[in-house]
């Protein structure tokens, strides 16, 4: 086997090579300095990225395998499910380490979601369409600074003939008490 390019090494981290892929990884990389040097980078940026999340810091769109890993980490989730469309009254606890919106959302057929909170636009963020929802994680830290608002996000279904909104979701914020 030839050197694995990173994108292979980040998909065997991430364990989502089937076990033929995984086993010609495991074999080559173990006795190639290179790859092994590569793997190591991949798994101090993951590590890396997970303080970060875990620590708040970072918003993302995640999917809800994603979240079942953080709760069997332990983590102590706060999750809002808002349906299509709707609105929702939240806070977040002290306690809490990850924040999670639920965006219910019929997602039949689509192919690409872009996110648009306030004036910023996320493009084709994660989702899975069997689940019938986008879930956001907001960066729980900052959240934590803001005082009384409101905040609205829109799902868009990106397609070819343009785009279309698939639902709106407002959110109106208290400081935990």
């Amino acid at each position: 086997m030839s050197h694995a390019d990173r994108a292979t090494l980040v998909a065997y981290w991430l364990g989502e090579l089937d076990e033929s892929q995984e086993a010609a990884i495991e074999e080559h990389y173990l006795g190639c300095a290179e790859c092994s040097a590569q793997l190591a980078e991949v798994e101090a940026l993951a590590d890396g990225v997970r303080r970060a999340f875990a620590g708040g810091l970072i918003r993302a769109v995640v999917t809800p395998r994603f979240v079942e890993q953080l709760r069997s980490r332990g983590l102590r989730l706060r999750e809002y499910r808002v349906p299509c469309p709707g609105s929702v009254n939240c806070s977040v606890a002290p306690e809490v380490d990850v924040l999670l919106s639920r965006l219910q959302v019929p997602l039949e057929g689509v192919e690409r979601i872009d996110l648009i909170v306030g004036d910023r636009r996320f493009e084709d963020v994660a989702f899975d369409a069997a689940s019938g929802e986008v879930v956001v994680a907001p960066s729980i830290a900052y959240i934590r600074t803001m005082p009384a608002y409101r905040n609205v996000m829109r799902l868009v279904a990106v397609e070819a003939g343009g785009e279309r909104v698939l639902g709106e979701y407002t959110f109106h914020h208290s400081p935990h008490s």
